[in-house]
C-alpha cells in the first residue's frame, strides 16, 4: 500500500446544516466522489461522546433495560449516557453508572473505544469497568423509566448471542470483557 491509499479521496465542495438540536447536527454535504463524479454525503455529528460502563461485581454485570424510541423496542444494555464537551469520559461514565444504578465504583479501568456508525455519523463511544461497587441511589433522567438486572458475563454474552442485546456499546464491551477473561 503507498500513502496514497490513505489520503482523503473525496472533496467537499460545499456543506450545508439541515438539522441542528442540542444532542445531533446533521449536515449535507455537495461531494465529489472518489471516482470524480458528483455527489452528496449526509453526516450525523454527535455533540457528546457516548459512555458506557461495564459494572462488575462478583462475576456479575449490572444491566439497564428501557424502551429505546427510535427502535421502539425494548433493550438491555450496559449502563450508558452522553459526555457533553467539558466533561471527560470517565466523571460522565461515573455520573451515568449512579444515575441509571445507583451504583458507585472505587476502581476504574479504561477499555476501549469506537466509532459506532462511522459511514454516517462520527459518535465516537468509550467504555469503562467499574469495579469494587457500593450501592447508592438511582437518580434516572425524566426520559428513562430503568430496570436494572444482574446477570453474568456468560449470560450477558448469551444475551448478545442470540440477539437480545443488540446495543452495539454493549456488544463490544460485553465481547471484549470476556476476551479478556
Amino acid at each position: 500500500m503507498s500513502a496514497e491509499d490513505f489520503e482523503n479521496p473525496w472533496e467537499r465542495l460545499s456543506t450545508r446544516v439541515v438539522y441542528d438540536n442540542p444532542w445531533i447536527r446533521v449536515r449535507e454535504d455537495e461531494v465529489t466522489r472518489p471516482d470524480g463524479l458528483p455527489g452528496i454525503y449526509g453526516v450525523v455529528h454527535f455533540k457528546n461522546v457516548a459512555v458506557g460502563v461495564l459494572a462488575l461485581e462478583e462475576g456479575m454485570l449490572h444491566l439497564v433495560g428501557q424502551f429505546r424510541y427510535p427502535l421502539e423496542r425494548y433493550s438491555w444494555e450496559i449502563p450508558e449516557g452522553g459526555c457533553p464537551e467539558g466533561e471527560s469520559p470517565l466523571e460522565a461514565a461515573r455520573r451515568e453508572l449512579e444515575e441509571e444504578t445507583g451504583l458507585r465504583a472505587r476502581r476504574w479501568t479504561k477499555m476501549g473505544e469506537a466509532h459506532l456508525s462511522n459511514s454516517v455519523s462520527d459518535e465516537l463511544a468509550v467504555w469503562f469497568l467499574a469495579e469494587e461497587l457500593e450501592q447508592g441511589d438511582r437518580r434516572p433522567d425524566g426520559t428513562e423509566r430503568l430496570q436494572v438486572r444482574r446477570v453474568s458475563l456468560r449470560e450477558a454474552l448469551g444475551l448478545v448471542g442470540s440477539g437480545e442485546i443488540t446495543d452495539a456499546l454493549s456488544i463490544l464491551a460485553i465481547q471484549q470483557l470476556a476476551l479478556k477473561g
